[in-house]
C-alpha cells in the first residue's frame, strides 16, 4: 500500500519531502545494532513533534499501514523488524526543554540521546542514573518502550522507576497528556506505567518527565575477586551496610567474559596480577560533603572507608584480590571492560543469548545448573555471561558446538527451564521484540497473555503500531 505515491506525497506534506527516506536513504534504518535482524522499509518518516507524529499516525491508521516506532535502534530482541512498514523515527524531536535542580526533574522528548541527557543534568550537579553501553546512541524514548535496566539498577531502579510523567500519541493520532510532575497521582489506573515497556505496541511516546538525582560528591571503584558467588551477595550486603546504602553497581563478570575482553580489544588488560574466575565490579557514591573530604593524597574519605572494608574482607579471605581505582581513567578501564559485554559476546557464532532474572539467592546456583544440563545436550558447549549482580539480572550467552536450529531450540528451552525451576523470569531488560515471542508463548501465564492482547485490541483495534512483537500470535 506503501507502493502508491500519493501516500508518500501525504506522507511528505505532513513531515516535509527531505524527511521522506525511501530505498537506499532508508539503508540505516533496515537493521538492528547486531546486524541479526534485516528488513526492508517501504519508507522511513521522521517528525519533528508530536502534532507531526499525530497526523503520520492518523493517515496509517486510516490506510491500515503498519508503523514501527524507531529511537536509537539498540535492541538486540528484533523490536525495530519492520518489513514493508514506515519506521517512524524520532531522531528529530531531541530537545531538553527543562533541567530544574530544585524539583530534581528534567523535561525531554523522545528522542534525546541518554548521554546528552547526562550531560545536560551533569552541567546542572545533578544526574540521571540510567546507564548502560550503549547510552551514546540509545534514545529516551527507546530506554521507556524496553523499560531499560543498565548498571545502576541496585540503588535507582529501572527506568519506569525513573519517570514521572509521558506524552504518548495513541495509534489513531490522539494525543495523550500524562505530562504530570507529581510524584503521587492516584487518578485511576497508571497509564504511563502501561506504555513503559510496551516497546511501541500500545502508543508512541514522544515526550517525558524524568527524576534527576544529585550529582554524587564522591565516587569510589574498585575491581575484587570475590571467593566464590556464593559469597559475593553477602559481601554486597556488607558494603551496602558501611557505605550507608552507597552501592551503585555490582557487576559480576567471570573468566569467560574476562578473556573473551583480552581477546576482542589489544588495550585490554587483566584486571588483577593473578587470574581470577569470579571478578566484580564495584561502584559506591555519596552526596555527602563528608565523604568527599580529601587526605593528603588526595583520596577521599570514600575511597578510604572502601579501602578499609576491603582490607578486612582481604584478611579474612573473603575476597582472594582487590583494587581501586585511583584516577579517573583507571576507573574508565573497569567501566570499559564491563559495558564491552555485548561486543564481547556478539564475536562468535553459533550463539544462544538470553536475558535473565532470578531471586538474588539463586543466581550462584544457576551456573554449575545450566552448564550441566547443557553439557547433557551438547558436550562441546561453553558459554559467556555478565550479571548486574545487585539485581539478579544474567547476560547469558551459548555458544553450540555446531550450527544446529533443533539443538538451539533445545538450549533455549533448556535455560528457561532451569530459570522457572527458581522462579525467575526469561526477560530482564532487553524487551520481547520478536526474539522472545516464542518464549512467551511457551512460558507466561496464559490468562495474562489473554489480558495483554485485549489491551492491544482495544487501544490498535487495527494492529497498526509495531505488529508482530512482544504478544506471540493466538493459537
Amino acid at each position: 500500500m506503501l507502493d502508491r505515491p500519493d501516500l508518500l506525497e501525504r506522507l511528505s506534506q505532513i513531515v516535509g519531502p527531505k524527511h521522506v527516506l525511501t530505498g537506499t536513504d532508508a539503508e540505516p534504518f533496515s537493521r538492528d545494532w547486531s546486524g541479526h535482524y534485516r528488513w526492508s522499509p517501504r519508507a522511513v518518516v521522521r517528525p519533528a513533534d508530536a502534532a507531526e507524529v499525530s497526523e503520520v499516525l492518523k493517515l496509517a491508521n486510516a490506510e491500515r499501514c503498519p508503523v514501527v516506532p524507531m529511537s536509537g535502534n539498540t535492541s538486540v530482541s528484533g523490536g525495530t523488524t519492520a518489513e514493508g512498514a514506515i519506521v517512524l523515527s524520532l531522531v528529530r524531536m531531541n530537545r531538553i526543554r527543562k533541567i530544574d535542580p530544585q524539583t530534581q526533574i528534567a523535561v525531554v522528548e523522545a528522542g534525546v540521546i541518554l548521554s546528552n541527557l547526562h550531560d545536560a543534568a551533569d552541567a546542572e550537579e545533578m544526574i540521571f542514573p540510567l546507564t548502560f553501553g550503549a547510552r551514546g546512541s540509545a534514545l529516551i524514548g527507546g530506554c521507556l518502550s524496553t523499560n531499560a535496566g543498565g548498571s545502576n539498577v541496585l540503588r535507582y531502579g529501572n527506568t519506569r522507576d525513573l519517570c514521572l510523567g509521558l506524552e504518548v500519541v495513541l495509534p489513531d493520532g490522539r494525543i495523550m497528556d500524562l505530562m504530570s510532575e507529581l510524584h503521587k497521582n492516584n487518578t485511576g489506573l497508571d497509564l504511563r506505567h502501561l506504555m513503559i515497556g510496551a516497546e511501541g505496541t500500545l502508543g508512541i511516546i514522544t515526550a517525558a518527565v524524568l527524576k534527576l538525582h544529585p550529582k554524587p560528591k564522591a565516587v569510589a571503584t574498585a575491581m575484587i575477586a570475590p571467593r566464590d558467588l556464593n559469597v559475593a551477595l553477602e559481601l554486597l550486603n556488607r558494603l551496602n551496610d558501611a557505605t550507608g546504602r552507597g552501592v551503585d553497581a555490582f557487576e559480576y563478570m567471570p573468566r569467560s567474559h574476562i578473556d573473551g575482553h583480552l581477546a576482542l580489544s589489544s588495550s585490554a588488560r587483566e584486571p588483577f596480577e593473578d587470574r581470577h574466575e569470579v571478578n566484580v565490579l564495584l561502584e559506591v557514591s555519596s552526596t555527602r560533603p563528608v565523604d568527599a573530604r580529601t587526605d593528603t593524597d588526595g583520596a577521599t574519605a570514600l575511597t578510604l572507608l572502601l579501602e578499609t572494608e576491603l582490607s578486612q574482607l582481604l584478611e579474612t579471605g573473603d575476597i582472594a584480590d582487590a583494587i581501586i581505582a585511583r584516577s579517573e581513567s583507571q576507573r574508565r578501564e573497569m567501566w570499559e571492560r564491563r559495558e564491552a559485554a555485548a561486543e564481547v559476546a556478539y564475536t562468535r557464532e553459533p550463539r544462544v543469548d538470553s536475558d535473565i532474572a532470578l531471586p538474588l539467592d539463586k543466581v550462584a546456583g544457576f551456573f554449575d545448573a545450566a552448564m550441566d544440563r547443557l553439557r547433557s545436550l551438547d558436550p562441546g558447549v561453553s558459554n559467556i555471561s555478565v550479571t548486574h549482580l545487585g539485581d539478579g539480572n544474567i547476560h547469558y550467552c551459548v555458544y553450540p558446538s555446531r550450527d544446529d536450529e533443533r539443538l538451539k531450540d533445545d538450549i533455549r528451552e533448556a535455560v528457561e527451564q532451569i530459570v522457572s525451576d527458581r522462579g525467575g523470569s526469561f526477560s530482564a531488560e532487553h524487551g520481547i521484540g520478536i526474539h522472545k515471542l516464542p518464549t512467551m508463548k511457551r512460558r507466561k501465564d496464559e490468562v495474562a497473555l489473554d489480558v495483554m492482547r485485549a489491551i492491544k485490541d482495544a487501544i490498535d483495534p487495527n494492529g497498526i503500531l509495531n505488529p508482530g512483537k512482544v504478544f506471540p500470535a493466538r493459537d
